[in-house]
């Protein structure tokens, strides 16, 4: 299973879920404390910022940082569940856990995975550009792109709440 949230809400939610791993998706990662319940190599932070483009001054989400998630997203054993995390819990972290559930899922529709996101978080906001190079690294031939353009935008707040995606 994998629960998305907020910098603010990481430590209640690893508690609360009992996860083992952690993934990190955001700038600034150096400010992450790593819950104390979780082995350092079971936490991956990834620095991007939250854009969808090239801009000076900013780390626009790229082919390695996916690589990086895709990579720790698949030594995951499963046992336990993961949390995904950005600093609002609304775009980077949306979209990877996206990319992460289509990875581990191989053979499941993209829409089903957007609608499952959807209804578990009306404000998920998946950055494009982060699944458009899933959708590249996965071989989903733009089929995550069109999931997110159904599901629509989300109700714009500044925090998302905890959520999660179940694999099956």
């Amino acid at each position: 299973m994998i629960h998305v949230c907020s910098l603010a809400a990481l430590p209640e939610t690893v508690r609360r879920t009992a996860a083992s791993h952690v993934l990190t998706v955001m700038a600034n990662v150096e400010q992450v404390a790593r819950p104390e319940t979780i082995l350092p190599e079971n936490h991956l932070k990834v620095s991007m910022d939250d854009i969808t483009e090239e801009l000076e001054g900013f780390v626009a989400p790229s082919e390695h940082h996916v690589a990086q998630v895709l990579a720790f997203v698949r030594s995951w054993d499963r046992g336990a569940p993961l949390v995904v995390h950005c600093y609002a819990g609304i775009s980077r972290s949306t979209a990877s856990a996206f990319a992460a559930a289509c990875a581990l899922n191989p053979h499941r529709d993209e829409l089903m995975i957007a609608k499952a996101i959807r209804a578990a978080s009306p404000i998920a906001s998946p950055n494009r550009l982060i699944v458009s190079l899933a959708d590249k690294a996965l071989g989903r031939e733009g089929r995550m792109l069109r999931a997110l353009d159904a599901i629509g935008p989300g109700n714009m707040l500044t925090e998302g709440q905890p959520f999660r995606i179940d694999l099956e």
